[in-house]
């Protein structure tokens, strides 16, 4: 029987890397059955035998002899007198089965099965991309960018997946034209108007922790753990780890021989720098490993605000507060602590504390400022209102008008 295209079409169904055989064909059965009801009313009296190798299709129709005059359905019954036109051995009450051909049913149902083929084929194709991306959330993948827009990015897997990398789940510096290839991480896969959303990202903390995982060994293997990651992308980075077997240094592990192991990984985040520290059940010590490389003289906790108060040397201010404040930040979100920075003070009798001006600037701009460690009127004047404004959350306008009231004490 001709097929009208139907057989060429399965061969192409078959190739579909992600649908398997079966599937396919009780695609096709499902496909011909519908015809079949729509042109007798019923497919029950009928068998579709779809041939998995190549295609072929075989539709049987059963149909009960009658005697002439009392078939009250011809979609399930036929009269003896049409029988025996074709086979005069069958009597009343035997079954009548013939073959259906394709021509049967005329070229415009034909050609309406093959485009049904096709949306339920490329349907159960997006579904099984869906599942199969589902199941690697969290895991790297490795891409080929196809197209760059303002917001996004295309980028297509080895099989032509298309995954898209948002703008925000970019490091600044990255910087993508058509051809280049992109490691990131598979952050959350949704069905949108069923078409499988693949969301990359190159921010993540995961996508550091699966770095780790391919540099370093150990911790492939489970000898050492990576207990918390922090990240400002592209800026800062801090890894908490602990070791399993006391023989190993887990933080001489993840950083290997004059830094082998971490320059890879610094490099793929464009510079990111990274520090990575042993983790503890020491909330005071822990604390003062999140605040390296700076020095603390004091620290005093309270457990039930989760506040730490922290004290060091005026030289070392700086160096805990970091650039654009973000040491300061990550070791808070990285301990799970409001970390306060208070500098001990040096001795100098024409400095003013702070709290001195409180009938003149309001409480919460002074807290603000004793947050990251300014808290006597000079250690605000050695700072630039771009400094001040960074380091804190105070406007721009804020931060002029506490410096000319601080100055005018000064004058």
């Amino acid at each position: 029987m001709s097929n009208i295209n139907l057989i060429d079409s399965f061969q192409e169904f078959k190739e579909f890397k992600n649908i398997d055989r079966p599937t396919v064909i009780s695609v096709l059965e499902e496909v011909f059955r519908s015809m079949i009801r729509k042109k007798y009313g019923t497919d029950e009296n009928c068998d579709v035998i779809v041939n998995p190798d190549n295609g072929d299709l075989e539709i049987w129709r059963t149909r009960t002899v009658m005697e002439d005059g009392f078939s009250e359905d011809d979609d399930l019954e036929i009269e003896l007198a049409e029988v025996h036109k074709i086979d005069p051995e069958l009597e009343v009450g035997d079954d009548f089965i013939e073959q259906v051909t394709l021509e049967t049913f005329g070229r415009r149902a034909i050609l309406a099965a093959r485009q049904t083929l096709v949306s339920k084929v490329l349907e159960l194709e997006k579904d099984e991309i869906f599942r199969k991306y589902k199941d690697r959330v969290g895991e790297i993948v490795t891409g080929e960018v196809y197209q760059v827009w303002k917001k996004e990015t295309l980028v297509l897997d080895d099989e032509g997946n298309e995954l898209l990398l948002p703008k925000t789940e970019q490091i600044p510096a990255d910087y993508y034209k058509k051809g280049d290839t992109v490691r990131a991480v598979i952050l959350k896969v949704d069905m949108l108007n069923t078409n499988p959303k693949i969301i990359i990202s190159r921010t993540a903390p995961e996508f550091l922790q699966r770095l780790f995982e391919l540099e370093v060994p150990e911790i492939f293997d489970g000898l050492i753990v990576i207990k918390k990651i922090v990240r400002e992308p592209g800026e800062r980075a801090k890894v908490a780890v602990e070791s399993y077997d006391d023989r190993i240094d887990p933080v001489g592990a993840c950083v290997g021989m004059k830094g082998s192991r971490i320059h890879g990984i610094v490099r793929e985040l464009k510079n990111e720098n990274i520090d990575v520290i042993n983790f503890t059940q020491n909330s005071s010590l822990y604390i003062q490993r999140a605040l390296s490389p700076a020095k603390i003289t004091t620290i005093k906790l309270d457990d039930v605000d989760k506040r730490a108060a922290v004290y060091l040397k005026p030289d070392q201010v700086s160096l805990a507060i970091g650039r654009g404040g973000h040491n300061i930040k990550l070791a808070g979100k990285l301990t799970g602590y409001e970390i306060d920075v208070y500098r001990e003070a040096e001795v100098d009798d024409e400095d003013v504390d702070l709290e001195e001006f409180s009938d003149e600037i309001d409480g919460w701009i002074i807290d603000e400022f004793k947050r990251v460690g300014l808290d006597t009127a000079k250690s605000v004047l050695e700072l630039t209102i771009d400094e001040l404004v960074k380091r804190t959350d105070l406007e721009d306008g804020t931060v002029k008008e506490v410096l000319s009231i601080l100055r005018a004490e000064f004058e």
